[in-house]
């Protein structure tokens, strides 16, 4: 949900209307006097709806239709980690409900509040009064580091994930992804796949992983430099918090010139009011009490090479035609770049 376009539902995504305020009768005040439907354009994996009913908007977020990779999408997983949150200080919308009905609209699908403010994609930020900029990278880092910090046992999240191995497991679960969508040769995502297995960190850490940190999947206030939600979290599971910190880095190693990579690389933040790397890094260690950031380049490399397997599965989608943004296609092509400057990292001293 990048920029919260909004369109009219795409053919492929459209679902019985009538059938779902049906259902939502009871669950939902209001739903009897009418219900309006839009699509947020964008948002590459789970069709995400804006429904408005009466007064009050709420999100609807749901499985794309087709045939689905194995473990991907799993909305109920969104909706259990959101609903968790809510008892926390982490900025999370209201959960409403979770149907796990396929006979409602044809998936699983899970509603909750929608939240006003702004969302802006790219982290330099340029439709944002440049004294704003700082602060909400600053809040960025805040609200990341307080979801590390959460106890996710005394929030009923213990078995959310396994409490350990999660680096390797996600090497293995994205080369296995990559591997199930390949549509050609990609020699930096093969070397990548062989050299992170022999190089993971031995440290261990556990916490709540959000899985796409980013400015673009951030809530502003509608006016202060702050953080007020926190959305998209169909990767979430238990793992690594520094894999998180790394995502969100990832502007840092990425050219400004590839469309659509919102990369930071070459620019003079200063002239920007944007933060370097290493303030990040800096007020990271200030939120969560750490010392050090270990294994950085491991984690960048890591990063990129997951990213660059998404990347190939919304292109692999997008070939079967039930992608869920038309520049799809367009996305694919990425997944090459990303993983070239993934296994350079990998390489670096």
């Amino acid at each position: 949900m990048s920029e919260a376009i909004l369109i009219d539902v795409l053919p492929a995504h459209r679902f019985d209307e009538a059938r779902l305020a049906a259902y939502l009768k009871g669950r939902i005040p209001g739903v009897e006097n009418g219900m309006q439907v839009k699509q947020f354009q964008g948002g590459q994996s789970n069709p995400t709806f804006l429904l408005t009913i009466g007064e009050k908007r709420y999100v609807l977020r749901k499985k794309p239709p087709g045939k689905l990779l194995p473990s991907a999408h799993m909305v109920e997983r969104e909706f259990q980690v959101i609903n968790a949150l809510g008892q926390t200080d982490v900025p999370v919308p209201k959960a409403r409900l979770l149907c796990e009905d396929p006979e409602v609209i044809g998936t699983a699908f899970y509603i909750m509040d929608h939240v006003e403010g702004r969302v802006h994609s790219h982290p330099l930020l340029e439709k944002v009064d440049i004294e704003q900029r700082m602060p909400i990278h600053r809040s960025m880092i805040e609200t990341m580091a307080r979801l590390h910090n959460v106890d996710w046992k005394a929030v009923g999240l213990e078995s959310y994930g396994r409490h350990e191995g999660y680096v390797q497991r996600q090497i293995k679960r994205w080369s296995g992804q990559f591997e199930a969508s390949r549509t050609g040769d990609m020699p930096s995502m093969d070397a990548l796949m062989e050299w992170l297995p022999k190089n993971a960190p031995q440290d261990d850490f556990t916490t709540i992983a959000h899985g796409d940190f980013r400015i673009g999947n951030l809530i502003l206030h509608p006016t202060e430099p702050r953080v007020v939600a926190i959305l998209d979290w169909e990767l979430a599971t238990l793992g690594h918090p520094l894999s998180d910190l790394a995502y969100c880095c990832l502007p840092y190693h990425q050219d400004t010139g590839f469309e659509g990579m919102r990369g930071l690389k070459g620019l003079n933040l200063k002239d920007y009011n944007v933060p370097e790397e290493q303030q990040v890094l800096d007020w990271y260690c200030e939120y969560t009490g750490r010392s050090s950031i270990p294994d950085w380049n491991f984690f960048l490399a890591f990063s990129l090479f997951r990213l660059a397997a998404i990347v190939q599965g919304v292109y692999h989608r997008a070939l079967q035609g039930n992608a869920s943004n038309a520049d799809a296609l367009e996305v694919g092509k990425r997944a090459g770049l990303l993983a070239d400057v993934g296994w350079e990292i990998a390489q670096r001293k």
